[in-house]
């Protein structure tokens, strides 16, 4: 009977090995014929190490170790400057989850008559900051529509502090705000959001209204200027290590 021999082997010539034999697969003598050496093995590829930038120095802290992360929330209601509080201060381009406002929101999505906000946040924001080489901010934007309350439980869970931020002309949108951070117990400031540099109250009737303590830092700033947005984030920072210190001290 003739032998079949699939048409991509190479023919043995005399006297020598077939290449689909085992001789030439694994390099051992078979049936007495000679072992064909193994070819030599190849070095598996380095690891991915991404380039490091020219003349950037590492951002580590002190003894050569990472910066610490602390997470903080920027919450409030629909329309008051959340996500442009991010946007101000990240160092990185902040990761929105905006969608366009349509008529199917008319009567439920309401940003003021002095907004001209067109999108909405319909989960989260996220941005950044370093401040200094032992210390990096994670900043997670709560979305302000009721609807989406059952998220705040997630994205609140591992946070040492949150800016709660305020329009004064609808002072009524942050109460549900105000009201979460107390019954979690979870340090907050209340920044007050001057729209186009100006209050429609002043701070003092802005506490009286919302009810909060002294205890509560109460300030105001500009979501859309990035010192000011600084100046804020530093309070909060402030607040967690003045809680953190007082419950080490117990």
């Amino acid at each position: 009977m003739d032998s079949v021999r699939s048409p991509e082997w190479p023919v043995a010539p005399l006297g020598g090995v077939s290449s689909n034999s085992a001789a030439a697969r694994y390099g051992s003598p078979v049936g007495g014929g000679q072992a064909v050496p193994p070819a030599p093995p190849v070095a598996p590829p380095p690891p991915y190490r991404p380039p490091a930038a020219a003349g950037a120095a590492p951002r580590t802290g002190p003894g050569g170790r990472p910066p610490i992360p602390v997470k903080i929330l920027i919450a409030g209601g629909f329309g008051v400057g959340k996500t442009t509080t991010v946007g101000a201060i990240s160092e990185i381009a902040p990761l929105t989850t905006e969608a366009l406002m349509t008529s199917a929101g008319l009567g439920v999505d309401d940003p003021g008559v002095r907004s001209a906000k067109t999108t909405t946040t319909v989960a989260m924001d996220f941005g950044c900051v370093t401040i200094d080489r032992s210390l990096k901010l994670y900043l997670f934007g709560t979305p302000g529509q009721a609807r989406f309350g059952f998220m705040w439980e997630d994205l609140a869970r591992g946070a040492l502090g949150a800016l709660v931020v305020v329009d004064s002309a609808r002072l009524d949108e942050c109460y549900p705000a105000v009201d979460f951070f107390e019954r979690a117990g979870l340090p907050f400031v209340v920044g007050v959001n001057a729209f186009h540099g100006r209050l429609a109250h002043d701070l003092e009737a802005i506490r009286w209204a919302l009810a909060i303590g002294d205890h509560v830092p109460l300030v105001r700033f500009d979501a859309r200027d990035r010192l000011s947005v600084r100046d804020a984030l530093l309070v909060v920072l402030d607040r967690a290590l003045d809680r953190a210190t007082r419950e080490r001290g117990t």
